[in-house]
């Protein structure tokens, strides 16, 4: 029996770079997973590798900054998986073009984009899934923010507000849903993924790479699902259940707060 045995995930952005380590770690865990993707292609290979590992998984289309498609993507969660038990909100407006980008040039369209989709769709997706975690008196929320915002980083203007709004929202819910034994935490991951190789390869400083590990306790990037994937099903467990309104730097120590 794995820690999340019976549990259904509602993972937003799942099939994105992340996200394909998250769903190995909670499929290993016995859990079902609703794949919530605006790219229907993405979620459906991100479906075949929760079934390579015997869990049921659907993929279901969704803009989760679009308040009515989140209510009709959870209703078809319940409908087909016979419930919702754990909420992962892993989905992010951000792009390349909108990374290393001086504040000046961040445009009206870029935070727009951004807090619509990081912000909103996490506050819709938070809502849309309450009355079913206080109905059973039990739920796990799982949000994601950023070093970006934590560090306050230059060139992520957007990004990083989006992410630490993220973060007081959590605090806020986690205080107000405690009641109905609800947890909501914050993960702040730093992984290996296509788009952080991209990153890293068209910096321009060519040291940078180097420079970014060389004062980390743990001089590399967290693997997908070993790292990241492996703390998020934590939480989602019961295990995590008296762990509420806390930001887990899982970044190798590259972070150090008090």
């Amino acid at each position: 029996m794995g820690t999340l045995e019976g549990k259904v995930v509602f993972l937003t952005g799942g099939g994105g770079s992340i996200a394909r380590g998250m769903v190995v770690a909670l499929a290993k865990e016995g859990a079902d997973i609703a794949v919530v993707e605006l790219d229907e292609s993405r979620g459906q290979e991100a479906a075949r590798v929760v079934a390579s590992h015997g869990r049921r998984a659907i993929v279901v289309s969704c803009d989760v900054s679009q308040r009515a498609e989140v209510d009709a993507a959870v209703a078809e969660t319940v409908a087909q998986l016979g419930g919702v038990h754990v909420l992962i909100n892993n989905a992010t407006g951000v792009t390349i073009e909108a990374t290393n980008l001086a504040f000046m040039e961040h445009d009206e369209s870029v935070f727009d984009r951004i807090l619509s989709v990081d912000v909103k769709g996490t506050v819709n997706c938070m809502q849309a899934c309450f009355p079913h975690f206080q109905a059973q008196q039990r739920g796990s929320i799982v949000n994601f923010s950023s070093g970006a915002g934590t560090e306050r980083m230059a060139g992520f203007a957007a990004y990083a507000t989006a992410k630490e709004g993220i973060r007081a929202l959590t605090g806020v819910a986690a205080r107000e849903w405690g009641e109905h034994n609800i947890n909501v935490n914050v993960v702040c991951p730093s992984a290996m993924t296509p788009g952080i190789e991209h990153y890293l390869a068209t910096h321009p400083d060519p040291n940078y790479a180097e420079q970014l590990f060389q004062d980390r306790p743990i001089k590399r990037l967290g693997d997908t699902e070993r790292d990241i994937g492996a703390v998020v099903a934590f939480l989602a467990s019961d295990a995590a259940s008296y762990l509420t309104g806390h930001t887990l730097r899982v970044d190798g120590g590259s972070t150090i707060h008090d």
